[in-house]
């Protein structure tokens, strides 16, 4: 932990309730995307909802880069630039790829985003420019950097081409689902989501710092059972739908 007995109290709460939101979680599916219905309130174009709720986490990182306590080193570099090569792409590149839908975007579900993004913002920024020790350059040949950083590629590719096999399912003009096919969908329901685990799995180890494990444990709070529900909702409308595949880790679960 840190010498901030603030900054270490909202880490064990912000534990508790990602231990709490996994739970719900089963009970509750996210009205977003396949899981869209009523009675969550207005909804908004879902391309401008994404960018709300994402742009938040984008501002703070660069905030705390340029503003933090401690002075900038090539480390704190690097990890700003692992940082928003996700997030830049996630917030201002991904939504605009989607393909035009029907479907609406709660604006209640924007807003617990935008709230769950400034509290990431928070503590991966304040932590990596604020309380942290300095990097020393000789961090970015160390065994956590090197084996952090081939996670993180490795989970963005994964989860930017399994991205693309959705977006590509439907061509212009065509409405309705399809089974998805190719890389890792061999496997799995939703690959994009197992890819989001292993790059924040990855950022953790790169960083070496609990800001990152938290991170990692919303990630599987709020992603596994989100991926266990699109796992079922895909048995339940294709008959067909491959035996073999798992919701989120492969041959496993």
């Amino acid at each position: 932990m840190t010498a901030d007995p603030v900054f270490n109290t909202i880490v064990y709460v912000w534990f508790a309730i990602a231990a709490v939101t996994f739970i719900a979680l089963q009970f509750l599916t996210a009205p977003y995307g396949r899981h869209t219905r009523g009675g969550w309130g207005p909804m908004i174009n879902p391309k401008l909802g994404w960018i709300i709720m994402e742009s938040p986490v984008v501002i703070a990182m660069f905030w705390y880069y340029f503003f933090g306590a401690q002075p900038t080193t090539l480390v704190g570099t690097v990890f700003l630039i692992m940082w928003q090569f996700h997030y830049i792409h996630r917030t201002y590149i991904f939504p605009l790829r989607m393909r035009s839908t029907d479907k609406r975007m709660p604006v209640s579900i924007v807003g617990s985003a935008v709230f769950f993004n400034l509290m990431n913002g928070y503590l991966q920024g304040h932590y990596l420019y604020d309380l942290a020790a300095p990097y020393p350059s000789s961090w970015l040949t160390s065994p956590m950097f090197i084996i952090g950083t081939l996670l993180f590629v490795i989970g963005f590719a994964i989860n930017y081409h399994s991205d693309g096999v959705l977006r590509n399912l439907r061509k212009p003009g065509e409405s309705g689902y399809k089974i998805p096919t190719g890389g890792m969908y061999r496997w799995l329901s939703s690959p994009n989501y197992f890819g989001e685990l292993i790059e924040w799995t990855g950022w953790a180890i790169a960083t070496w710092s609990i800001s990152g494990v938290l991170f990692v444990v919303w990630t599987a709070a709020n992603l596994v059972p989100r991926a266990i529900a699109n796992h079922g909702w895909y048995k339940e409308k294709f008959p067909e739908y491959p035996k073999e595949r798992r919701a989120i880790v492969p041959y496993i679960w």
